[in-house]
């Protein structure tokens, strides 16, 4: 495991640091070149949507549910873990790739 900022631990990571596995399970990485304080805004970006989610499925909102999971899609994406895989782009593409994700979220 390694630490993270907050006194937690983060789950192991492939050797090829391309994702983590989690009971047994790999998922894609974040992108470790994001800024640490961009990928904290981030990260808030995404954890908010995903409690939009679970309120709007309790009550029983489809379209509340759906504006919420794009959300999702869009933080995921901005983080690398969705989308092109971070590794395959170039360190223009990745920047353009969180930059504009952090700016339609914060919009």
């Amino acid at each position: 495991m390694r630490p993270l900022v907050d006194g937690k631990t983060s789950p192991p990571l492939t050797p090829d640091g391309h994702h983590v596995v989690i009971k047994g399970r790999r998922w894609r990485a974040t992108d470790p070149a994001i800024p640490d304080d961009a990928s904290a805004r981030l990260r808030a970006h995404l954890m908010a949507p995903r409690r939009a989610v679970a309120a709007a499925r309790r009550a029983e909102d489809p379209e509340a549910e759906q504006a919420a999971r794009d959300r999702v899609q869009v933080a995921k994406v901005a983080l690398g873990e969705r989308g092109v895989p971070w590794w395959e782009q170039s360190a223009a593409e990745r920047r353009a790739r969180w930059g504009d994700g952090l700016r339609s979220l914060d919009a």
